[in-house]
């Protein structure tokens, strides 16, 4: 089945959207199935899983860490990580930059931000944001790339609420563009919409859709 979910949903994706299968909890196997069929995008958010899944799985595969990242964890992905989506703060995006020095990388990033109701997630307020990107030693950083924002909407059946809170995203996205951005065409990511809510998260600008779910089936938290 992952093949058949996998080719429903890039039927009904822009060509300008990036899906990334979000393969937490996943063995193997699914991964291997997903990529048999063409995928090549993956997010994880454990990061010694993705570690062991990148060992496990063919080397072009683009590995995207969409979870919550603890500093002592960011060792074990920085060698080989395309791109981390939940920079939700100064002292997490000094030590991403700290330890991708020490492998002459530059990593991508995305800043992510809190437009969620509830407040269990994480994220960046603006005005947090700009403290961090008018600050020297944001300035200082050679090692990272800020490419975009992410967020995650309220977990509700309301879309009118999920529509409003990607519309914010995309506001935040374009006022930073404009301010710190407008001459680098690096910054160009809206990370937003799940399994539930890519269709409204599409129409509201994303550009990278996070899907697990849809192509995997339910959640396996006993791997």
């Amino acid at each position: 089945m992952i093949k058949e979910n996998l080719l429903k949903i890039k039927e009904t994706l822009p060509e300008s959207v990036t899906l990334v299968a979000v393969s937490k909890t996943k063995p193997v196997s699914d991964l291997q199935e997903a990529y048999d069929a063409g995928q090549r995008v993956f997010g994880e958010n454990h990061a010694l899983e993705m570690r062991d899944k990148h060992e496990a799985l063919p080397q072009d595969i683009q590995w995207h860490f969409i979870g919550h990242l603890q500093t002592n964890k960011i060792k074990y992905i920085i060698p080989f990580v395309t791109l981390i989506h939940s920079i939700d703060s100064a002292n997490l995006l000094e030590a991403v930059n700290k330890e991708a020095k020490k492998h002459d990388r530059v990593v991508d990033c995305l800043l992510q931000f809190h437009i969620a109701q509830e407040e269990t997630k994480f994220g960046l307020d603006m005005e947090e944001a700009r403290q961090l990107l008018d600050s020297e030693a944001f300035k200082q950083m050679q090692n990272i790339r800020i490419c975009g924002v992410m967020g995650m909407a309220t977990f509700t059946d309301d879309e009118a609420e999920v529509r409003k809170e990607f519309k914010h995203l995309k506001e935040i996205f374009d006022t930073l563009k404009a301010d710190y951005f407008a001459d680098q065409p690096q910054f160009k990511e809206l990370s937003m919409g799940m399994s539930e809510d890519y269709p409204i998260a599409v129409e509201e600008g994303a550009t990278l859709v996070r899907v697990g779910s849809k192509i995997f089936g339910a959640r396996n938290y006993n791997i």
